[in-house]
């Protein structure tokens, strides 16, 4: 038990760490701010695809893990696309006057989306790192969660500047990242205290989780990196973030 408390807590400590980094860079140009955006979703696409789609394809037989994962993907958008829709006022969370502010609501609905998206996927990440202790193989548990613990550690980089530039308080992008972090060792846990009902549910999560990350990535931070005139470095730092979570993803393979 206490190895599965020190690696939730390690888990999730990646994406602190990850959000103290993201303080470095102070008041980011927009030029910056698109090239960290653009890495994100290299790295975000990367962990939909490597981290979270295809494993989801690996439980059972047949068919029915494809159609369980498709379902997942598309469960996933849906689910994302109605929280665009039905809470418009998502803004409200940065403690952002509207009036005093009103031309930053729309970018700041669309960073937090980003936010969500990063949240939700951490929940299975969790799950998959607390599952992985039911075996009994505390190494091979460890290394699944150091591998989830080392992507944390770049997508709490990424979400740090894009709040700080949507006008939001250091105080409040830091609390918001410690939730996203928050989330992923409370799925750690829940997937240790109920294995055989997670290992069941498991692979739509993961497909749930990676819907919800090309919802993001193909909605709002492609169009918004390639809306500045900075396209080209959008496109290879986007390549850069994708490579660099399969070079990690093949090391701790």
């Amino acid at each position: 038990m206490r190895e599965v408390l020190l690696t939730a807590l390690g888990v999730g400590g990646a994406t602190v760490i990850g959000a103290l980094l993201g303080f470095l860079f102070r008041k980011p140009s927009h030029k910056f701010n698109d090239i960290i955006l653009s890495f994100a979703a290299g790295v975000m696409l990367a962990a939909a695809v490597v981290g979270l789609i295809l494993p989801s394809l690996e439980y059972g037989d047949g068919w029915l893990p494809l159609l369980i994962t498709v379902a997942g993907i598309f469960c996933g958008a849906l689910c994302l696309n109605l929280i665009d829709k039905l809470v418009p006022h998502l803004h409200k969370m940065t403690g952002i006057d509207q009036e005093r502010h009103p031309g930053q609501t729309e970018a700041l609905n669309k960073v937090l989306l980003f936010v969500i998206a990063i949240a939700i996927h951490n929940l299975p990440e969790g799950i998959a790192a607390g599952v992985s202790f039911g075996d009994g193989d505390v190494s091979r548990a460890i290394t699944v969660a150091g591998g989830i613990a080392l992507q944390n550690i770049p997508e709490g980089m990424v979400i740090i500047a894009p709040m700080l530039v949507a006008g939001m308080s250091r105080g409040r992008t830091f609390l918001i990242a410690l939730a996203t972090g928050l989330v992923e060792v409370i799925g750690t846990l829940i997937g240790y205290f109920a294995v055989s009902v997670s290992t069941a549910i498991l692979p739509f999560a993961l497909a749930f989780a990676g819907g919800t990350m090309l919802y993001v990535i193909s909605d709002e931070m492609i169009p918004e990196t390639h809306a500045h005139g900075n396209e080209r470095s959008a496109t290879y730092t986007l390549l850069l973030g994708f490579a660099v979570m399969l070079v990690f993803d093949f090391l701790l393979g």
